[in-house]
């Protein structure tokens, strides 16, 4: 049953004066945030179902430009390389080609992430002229599908408008795509639709339980269709390969099945590897909040706010970054405990487990364990323990469900 809940909740107010610990350890210093990922404001022009931040309204006291710039400057200090700009919406921040600027100015390479429904000719072209390196545009389904999901009508002809405006300012163009139980059906022709449309990547990632996501029952795919889920992917790559399009794997697709090669083994390790939050990943909230990766829930997950520090001692001093740098098996629990790949996978996506079980080290949606339970005639579904409480980055609680599988 769908809970309802007001589209687009107020945000709280900032996690001010967090503690830090005293000391840096050897660690803290060596890792370094490659990539960063900005929400630069909570407002946004669409009301997606699937929306983990809730997003709509923009937060009560999002950074300033001043501040915002700022804080570019401890980043390109801080060694960061890329950096997305999200919202919300990144272009409904009157300031953002400023911050488009400013990042490319200190050599950081710049993206959006877009629902691309504003995403006009003109501002493509603005931001073209502002440096901005590539977008990417969400695409959710074909057009019913796509305008449900989005709870726009017109929303899928606006993300194929974008896409084009995006091509005329010669901006490079990928897509990004969550699978869903709604859209899982639709997810071949989605990508033969992309194709068409000229991309030569497309990020596809699960659609987790934060947020308006976790609302609905019938959302989420179940950890068992990850043996649907798969295959599928692992087809629709050769189709990607004989057109030059190259599929990313999100972090929370796989992992260590039969297929992990195909969308990791030109990684340096050929394949997953842990959790990358605070270690390679920063996640940055419009204000100033800091995270070890943009997903995770702000309650649980914020180190610190650089109205109070620097975003150096932050990121080398707050616990609540440093959590995947001191991860072992010992924190893993469940299936993932035992698992054949435990040390290696650390549970995969942290973000992925925690929205869904409250906790981390204890991941369903994973295919390898999938597979070897199916090995045994069972699987595993998740069933709604308590409902979110209608807030930014918000989750409730699932519990898995072991049982047999159906003959």
């Amino acid at each position: 049953m769908q809970r309802r809940l007001p589209i687009a909740p107020e945000a709280g107010p900032s996690k001010r004066r967090l503690a830090l610990v005293d000391d840096t350890r050897p660690i803290d210093a060596r890792v370094r945030p490659i990539y960063a990922v900005w929400e630069i404001t909570l407002a946004c022009d669409l009301a997606c179902s699937h929306c983990g931040s809730r997003a709509g309204k923009a937060r009560p006291d999002e950074l300033s430009t001043e501040e915002a710039l700022d804080l570019v400057r401890q980043m390109a200090e801080l060694d960061v390389a890329e950096c997305t700009l999200i919202g919300g919406e990144a272009y409904l921040r009157d300031d953002w080609l400023d911050l488009v600027r400013a990042l490319t100015a200190r050599n950081i390479r710049t993206s959006i992430t877009t629902g691309g429904r504003g995403l006009t000719k003109e501002r493509a072209f603005a931001g073209k002229e502002a440096g901005l390196r590539n977008a990417s545009v969400s695409v959710d389904g074909l057009r019913d599908m796509h305008d449900e999901l989005r709870a726009a009508k017109g929303s899928f002809d606006a993300a194929m408008d974008a896409i084009a405006n995006l091509r005329d300012a010669k901006i490079p163009y990928s897509a990004n795509t969550q699978i869903n139980r709604k859209n899982l059906h639709e997810i071949p022709a989605t990508f033969d639709a992309l194709l068409d449309a000229g991309i030569k990547a497309w990020q596809v990632q699960l659609t987790t339980a934060m947020g308006r996501a976790g609302d609905y029952d019938d959302l989420l795919i179940e950890p068992y269709q990850m043996l649907d889920v798969m295959p599928m992917l692992a087809s629709l790559n050769e189709k990607a390969n004989a057109r030059g399009c190259r599929i990313w794997a999100g972090n929370n697709i796989g992992y260590f099945g039969p297929f992990e090669s195909v969308f990791r083994g030109k990684s340096a390790a050929g394949h997953r590897g842990s959790c990358g939050a605070g270690r390679s990943t920063l996640g940055i909230e419009a204000n100033g909040d800091i995270k070890g990766c943009p997903s995770l829930p702000t309650s649980d997950y914020v180190g610190g706010n650089i109205r109070d520090a620097t975003l150096k001692d932050i990121w080398e001093r707050s616990k609540e970054l440093r959590f995947t740098r001191d991860m072992t098996v010992e924190n893993l629990s469940g299936f993932c405990r035992t698992c054949y790949y435990a040390e290696a996978c650390l549970g995969g996506c942290n973000w992925t487990s925690h929205v869904a079980l409250g906790k981390t080290g204890d991941n369903p949606f994973c295919h390898h364990r999938a597979l070897e339970l199916a090995k045994g005639g069972e699987r595993e579904r998740l069933v709604r323990k308590t409902h979110a409480p209608g807030t930014p980055f918000d989750y409730g609680t699932f519990a898995i469900v072991r049982e047999a599988s159906p003959r």
